[in-house]
């Protein structure tokens, strides 16, 4: 896993790169090439690659306000899980929200994703809501990481 490279996504390609993986891992939210550059203007969004493939991508969103969370989310493709990759963008992220001030995080995942809700559990995430958007029918998981200590 020593070849796993995280980057900010910047440009047309990296753009594209982090759609792919969004879109793969959250098909009920898919989302254009607009919607992930005005994404990109609000949150940090970075793609991981091992080597020259692309394994993942993550999205901090910071927080809205003092004591407010940070929303982190780490995805990576299914090909490429079980080989740490999760562990390390997730770390990643969760270093970025620490830098911007975040006292508590929160990620939200697809229910129907068992890995990922695994994934969220394994790392000390607890359930906090389960809900459907209005006129939709896939359930998401909102989960909470009561402290982010220097360590995660």
């Amino acid at each position: 896993m020593t070849d796993l490279r995280i980057e900010a996504v910047d440009g047309e390609a990296a753009l594209e790169d982090w759609r792919h993986v969004h879109n793969v891992i959250v098909p009920p939210a898919a989302l254009s090439l607009e919607e992930v550059r005005e994404r990109a203007g609000r949150y940090r969004l970075e793609n991981a690659y091992a080597g020259d493939v692309l394994v993942g991508c993550s999205t901090v969103r910071p927080p809205q306000g003092e004591g407010e969370p940070a929303t982190v989310i780490a995805r990576v493709l299914p090909a490429h899980r079980r080989r740490g990759y999760g562990g390390a963008l997730y770390e990643h992220a969760l270093a970025h929200a620490r830098v911007l001030g975040a006292g508590v995080v929160e990620t939200c995942v697809l229910a129907v994703n068992e890995d990922g809700l695994r994934f969220a559990a394994a790392r000390g995430f607890v359930e906090t809501e389960r809900y459907v958007l209005d006129g939709e029918h896939d359930e998401w998981v909102d989960l909470r990481l009561a402290s982010v200590s220097p360590r995660g």
